[in-house]
């Protein structure tokens, strides 16, 4: 199976300032344009000509510019004439999205596999690349996020929950899909549609928590993101938030991850009431007020908010965007969580503006699509010199 991909993609240099420009923060009038990159009315005319054949911006509606009352056709991305597929990999299954160039999703799809062998796995990958691109125009490019550590944006350095080491996974699916392919850390890829399309879209500095499987956090400074070598380790779970909080498997007492992913709540609240329970029962009931699960989603939303001092306190951002499957936590217990974090900030500081996502594995996909549109953009993705 080989599904052809366009091949044009931006011009390096101001050709590709234009599209990028047009493409994050369009429609925007020509002189604008011309205004935000330093170019004269002609240069712009010689830049954006290319773009217009091409069919990758289109000029829109009139508008009216400042006092001159001079007429405008602004210009604007054709976000519908390129196509990317994002996916992101789990333990038994791997779920994907189609979208546009502006990573807005136009289809969803999952596909199962009973073998965690990367041959498997990438036949998996490759059956559903067919799938999410039956309906549209051929796929540009695609993205897969995981958690775990990525070598140069092509191998899977290692996976635990796959079992995974040194596994060349882009190769293994360009052999099989004939599209060009990049695969990156989930938290990255999520950060990175955050930045570009989302929540920290014009800001200058924000942070991302996600909570779920684990606890992963990415960084934005002066619109580049925070990553390297490290970045799928999970680090964050480290962070010590209750000196006589459970054990984690490396030995940790009260870090985030053993206070704050969803197994350690399931597995408290399940404690406590003798018996099994989800994630998803054991909010509710904490919701409900079952004493015994309040206590537990309460010790968690006070951890919560105490990492959330700790990532204001370092890193001063703007905002703090909560996303993962496991983000409900956030609803549930925020008196806990504002008590976490008023224990461990100064008072005089700012209210932090915290912004929780819905919390599906949407997200995720998007934000492999993100890493893959970036890469067509950019010629690499925004993040991958230090990833």
């Amino acid at each position: 199976m080989t599904i052809t991909a366009p091949t044009w993609t931006p011009d390096t240099g101001a050709s590709r300032s234009v599209a990028l420009e047009v493409l994050l923060n369009g429609p925007l009038s020509r002189s604008e344009i011309a205004r935000r990159l330093d170019l004269s009315p002609g240069s712009l005319t010689r830049l954006s000509a290319p773009l217009i054949e091409s069919g990758l911006l289109v000029e829109t509606g009139e508008l009216t510019e400042g006092r001159t009352g001079r007429p405008s056709r602004p210009l604007d991305v054709v976000s519908g004439s390129r196509h990317f597929v994002g996916m992101k990999l789990m333990a038994d299954r791997v779920q994907g999205v189609t979208t546009d160039l502006r990573a807005n999703v136009i289809a969803t799809d999952m596909v199962e596999f009973g073998s965690r062998d990367p041959g498997t796995v990438a036949d998996a990958i490759a059956v559903l690349a067919e799938r999410l691109s039956r309906d549209v125009p051929p796929v540009t490019a695609l993205g897969v996020g995981l958690g775990g550590r990525i070598a140069d944006n092509s191998r899977v350095a290692s996976a635990a929950f796959l079992e995974w080491e040194d596994v060349p996974l882009v190769e293994m699916i360009e052999q099989r899909t004939g599209i060009s392919t990049v695969i990156e850390n989930d938290v990255v890829a999520f950060t990175e549609a955050e930045h570009w399309f989302g929540y920290g879209r014009g800001l200058d500095r924000f942070a991302v928590i996600t909570l779920g499987a684990g606890v992963g956090y990415g960084l934005v400074i002066h619109d580049g993101i925070v990553a390297d070598d490290d970045a799928g380790i999970g680090l964050i779970g480290h962070w010590p938030l209750d000196p006589y909080g459970p054990l984690c498997p490396a030995g940790h007492r009260g870090c985030a991850r053993s206070v704050l992913t969803q197994e350690a709540i399931v597995h408290e609240v399940g404690t406590a009431l003798g018996r099994d329970v989800s994630y998803d029962e054991a909010l509710t009931l904490a919701a409900a007020g079952e004493p015994a699960a309040r206590r537990v989603v309460d010790d968690a939303g006070r951890g919560l908010g105490r990492l959330l001092a700790a990532v204001a306190n370092l890193t001063m951002p703007e905002r703090i965007v909560l996303g993962g499957e496991g983000v409900r936590l956030v609803e549930v217990a925020r008196e806990a969580i504002d008590q976490g974090i008023a224990a461990d900030r100064d008072p005089r500081a700012k209210t932090l503006d915290l912004i929780a996502t819905p919390g599906d594995n949407l997200e995720w996909c998007r934000g492999a699509a993100v890493i893959a549109i970036q890469t067509y953009v950019l010629g690499t993705h925004a993040g991958s010199a230090g990833s």
